[in-house]
């Protein structure tokens, strides 16, 4: 594509070819446009004279920037690359939700996407997990990625036939302009708390960055799905509103698809739902009362994409967890009952804790967790770890996780130290037979730390394993006829 066609600011300049953009110099090949971007760590205005050198026939730069080759002065430069990526890779799956807030983000693009296949769409989603569709799967670096790899994963889906697009928008990607250029048919927003103030100086700046996505990247008259109880819900869509958007909204305070009764059972969560005047008893297959709230937004945005709401309702029957976030991996049947084992990310206290007070209300029995910490990192968090497991479980099993390159052995002991009277099993395997074994008919068990990972790394080497499948094999050896 010629330069000039590219960009506005790019009219005025000479004319050369173009076949790629990036803000890596070292990714720089002859024919390509290098965006200089100022950076926290490094400035890359510094790399300017490398990515000539490797054949960049323009750059992106802040205004006042001098090269040897022509320079798209821009004001805001970020900006200005995502435009530019998204005409260079120009394929977008016809139909794009936008998803953001604090919490919830991944299991809303996830339940989305399985709603829209489930009423005949080719449906994907990009976020925290990767990007995957049918017959798509591709590993990304962050949760929204820079906007060259935005484009280029779009623009594939796009041609092997995606049609609808579940698409988690962090903050950051929405305050560098990482998400711009994307043309969201959809937004929602799930919720909003003290988060990422590491990178936004306060919090309003983080919540405004939220916001953006709503107010700015969504066009004008397109629809908004908020979960009304989130914190924040009330200034979001106002704000929305003000903004020429029209919101849908859910929940206990939603007026659209309202919740009116919660109970957990032991599979999942019995919900009673108010729309269009009238009332939806439905089952989900989820633990954690929270992901009623999720399930509920997904549902909005299934609806307010074209669908009947008698024909998106019945299909939250058949929706499942996002890999390793409360997934369910097994259940072990004995003679007097059933025992049901789930796979969780909590890698934190906070976590810890958040994942066995969702897990309570459905067990019959007690709540038993698995759990470590990871080596070469936060050593403090260990035994509040250990703490926070022994305050919400009546089981803990203390064992490997990632050790990396420590000594596995004062790991685990550190853990130990908050949980008093805790079974410590060093081999990973081993402990979650182990504690499947010790399930009884009523119990629910928390197999808590590597969620979705499908390795563990001991030393320097990285090793297969995968929660979901050994918990899984173990819930089906430990099983009797009833």
């Amino acid at each position: 594509m010629k330069l000039q066609h590219l960009h506005p600011l790019a009219a005025e300049l000479p004319d050369a070819e173009v076949t790629g953009v990036t803000a890596d110099s070292r990714a720089v090949e002859p024919g390509f446009v290098f965006a200089a971007l100022p950076g926290s760590r490094a400035d890359g205005r510094r790399f300017i004279p490398q990515a000539v050198e490797a054949g960049a026939v323009a750059i992106i730069a802040p205004t006042g920037t001098k090269a040897d080759v022509p320079v798209l002065e821009s004001e805001e430069p970020r900006l200005t690359l995502a435009e530019i990526a998204s005409r260079l890779h120009h394929g977008q799956p016809a139909h794009v939700a936008g998803i953001t807030g604090t919490n919830g983000k991944t299991s809303v693009a996830r339940f989305t996407g399985q709603l829209w296949n489930a009423l005949g769409h080719k449906a994907g989603t990009l976020g925290t997990l990767g990007a995957v569709a049918p017959g798509y799967d591709y590993a990304l670096r962050h949760t929204t990625p820079d906007p060259v790899e935005i484009h280029q994963v779009l623009s594939t889906m796009a041609s092997l036939g995606t049609t609808h697009l579940a698409m988690e928008v962090s903050s950051h990607g929405l305050a560098q302009h990482r998400a711009d250029g994307v043309a969201f048919s959809q937004g929602a927003f799930t919720n909003i708390t003290q988060d990422h103030l590491d990178y936004h100086p306060d919090f309003e700046d983080y919540f405004k960055a939220k916001l953006r996505l709503l107010t700015g990247l969504l066009p004008e008259g397109r629809t908004a799905v908020i979960c009304a109880d989130g914190a924040g819900a009330d200034r979001v869509m106002e704000e929305t509103r003000a903004a020429g958007r029209t919101v849908f909204s859910t929940g206990r305070e939603g007026s659209d698809l309202k919740l009116v009764d919660l109970a957990p059972t032991p599979t999942g969560l019995r919900i009673v739902v108010e729309a269009d005047g009238r009332s939806h008893e439905l089952h989900l297959p989820l633990i954690g009362a929270f992901q009623a709230d999720n399930a509920l937004v997904a549902a909005g945005l299934a609806v307010t994409s074209g669908h009947d709401l008698a024909a998106v309702l019945p299909c939250l029957a058949e929706i499942s967890a996002a890999p390793g976030r409360m997934e369910h991996a097994g259940t072990k049947r004995m003679a007097g009952g059933e025992a049901a084992i789930y796979v969780d990310y909590a890698h934190t206290p906070d976590a810890v804790r958040t994942a066995l007070a969702a897990a309570r209300p459905h067990a019959e029995g007690r709540v038993a967790v698995l759990l470590g910490a990871g080596g070469d990192r936060d050593r403090a968090k260990r035994p509040l770890m250990g703490r926070a497991a022994a305050e919400g479980a009546d089981l803990v099993f203390v064992t490997d996780d990632n050790p990396r390159t420590e000594e596995a052995g004062p790991i685990r002991e550190a853990v130990a130290s908050g949980a008093p009277g805790a079974r410590i099993v060093a081999n990973r395997a081993e402990a979650i037979g182990a504690a499947v074994d010790a399930l009884e008919p009523g119990d629910v068990l928390i197999v808590a730390g590597k969620g979705h990972e499908k390795y563990q790394i001991v030393g320097d080497v990285t090793y297969p394993f995968d929660d979901v499948a050994v918990a899984g094999e173990a819930a089906k050896a430990a099983s009797v006829s009833a």
